[in-house]
Parts: structure tokens; sequence; C-alpha cells
């Protein structure tokens, strides 16, 4: 009977128990460490224009300059001035704008082609901008304006107070402002476009999502103060801009209101 090689034998039952944990303690950390890079290794800009990587202050920089150089933008939300809210729905071009201003009193349409500037409201409206009632000479005047779209005198009080909601560049140059230090928050999306968000002064200065897809547009805006939140859309979209028709206007004058 031939003898047994040396070594060719069982290996004992401890040795084999540490080699078995061993090997199983090694593919652990292979799918720990495999793991980890599938999740905390991915990239969350990949795919992206990028602004997502860049500090808070050029973000903010680069989406007031999308905004500038956009041809359009459709505006929409409340805001909140000298303690009154607005809700807009505007379609802002650089050459004019159309849309809704609704406040606690009242909802009318505005039209601005260059320099032309028209409103439209009902009756009350009017009457209440001429200092009168139905039965007074402001109430009968207001009858003639109502439903119809009046051309405002660039010299009246009305053109200087709701002209502002139908430039572009000023209203936003005063919408975009945050207030406080900036840093980056979340990612998120609006309207499944993926944001990166801005925060000012712990959100309490207001934050801006900027979008991480093309052009880093800002999407959606809310104000400080709680002075409201407005979404920013279809930058770049046509807005087509057109006086009214002559037997839509009327045009009043000099002077509209009894104030200022």
């Amino acid at each position: 009977m031939s003898a047994i090689p040396r070594g060719a034998g069982p290996r004992p039952l401890a040795t084999s128990r540490r080699t078995g944990r061993a090997a199983l303690k090694g593919a652990a950390c292979v799918g720990l460490v495999a793991a980890l890079a599938g999740c905390g290794g991915q990239d969350p800009d990949a795919g992206t224009n990028g602004v997502g990587k860049l500090p808070a202050a050029k973000i903010q920089a680069k989406a007031r300059a999308a905004a500038e150089h956009a041809e359009t933008v459709h505006l929409s939300g409340n805001v909140v001035s000298q303690g009154r809210t607005f809700k807009l729905d505007m379609s802002l071009a650089k050459d004019g704008a159309k849309g809704e201003l609704t406040t606690k009193a009242a909802t009318f349409q505005l039209l601005r082609v260059g320099d032309a500037l028209y409103l439209k409201a009902d009756a009350a409206f009017w009457a209440g901008e001429k200092g009168g009632s139905a039965d007074g000479n402001g109430g009968a005047a207001a009858q003639k304006l109502g439903g119809k779209y009046v051309k405002v005198p660039a010299a009246d009080p009305v053109y200087k107070r709701f002209s502002g909601f139908t430039d572009k560049d000023t209203l936003l140059a005063s919408l975009l402002g945050l207030h406080g230090k900036l840093a980056t928050g979340d990612r998120s999306d609006i309207d499944g476009t993926r944001t990166v968000r801005l925060t000012a002064g712990a959100g309490a200065g207001g934050t801006l999502d900027v979008s991480l897809e093309g052009t880093p547009y800002p999407l959606r805006l809310q104000r400080a103060g709680g002075a409201g939140v407005v979404r920013l859309a279809e930058w770049g979209r046509s807005v087509d801009l057109r006086a009214p028709s002559k037997d839509q206007v009327v045009d009043y004058g000099s002077r509209i209101s009894s104030s200022g």
C-alpha cells in the first residue's frame, strides 16, 4: 500500500473554516466597494450643462445673463409689492408684453406694443381710477371704458403704475434679486427639467431654481420674506404682439385717472 503524499489529505476542519470565512469576507468587501462606487461615485451633474459644479455666485450670474439675453419668457405666479398682492400671468418680450394681472379688487388684461400700453378692464375698475361711482361723472366715463382696450397716456399714473409689469428687463431685474449669503442647495426638477437650487440667507433671502439642462435659465423663484413665488418658462418662445383692432380701442386722450 503506497504512502499518502504529504499535504494531499483533507485539511483540518478549523483551517477550512478560516479559509471560507476569509473568502466570504473578501467577497463582501468587493460587493460593498462596488455598491459604494455605484451610488456615491455617481456624478449628479452627468449629462447636465455643468453649472451645478460652479460656486453659487457664478450660478446666479449665469442665470441672470441667460435671462437678460433671452428674447422672451412666460412669467406666472404671485408677487407682493408695497403690501399689495399681484397675480401675474404675462408673456414678456423685448418690445412689449401681453397677459393678465389680478389684484384683490380686479382682474384686467395688459398689452404693450412698443411704447403703446393698452389696459382692458371692467367698468368697476375704471370707476375706481376715475374716483367716481356709476351715478357720477367718473362712473359714466368708466362705463365707456369698461370692456375696451384703453390706450393709456404715457403721462398718466396708470401707465406708470402698470407698465413695469410689461417690461421684461425691469421686471426680471426686480424679481431675480436674492438677499444674503448665497449657497448651493438641493438638486430638484421643475416640470421635468433638472435644476439646482440657490438659497440666500439660509433660505430667508429667497431661493432660485436654475436649469441644469441646456441654457441655465432661472425656472422658479421664491422671493425673500414670503413676497411671492413665480415660475419662469417658455424662454425664447415667440410672443405674438399686435395692437388691438381700432373698434376695440378707446383713446382717452392725455389723462385717464383723477389722481396723480
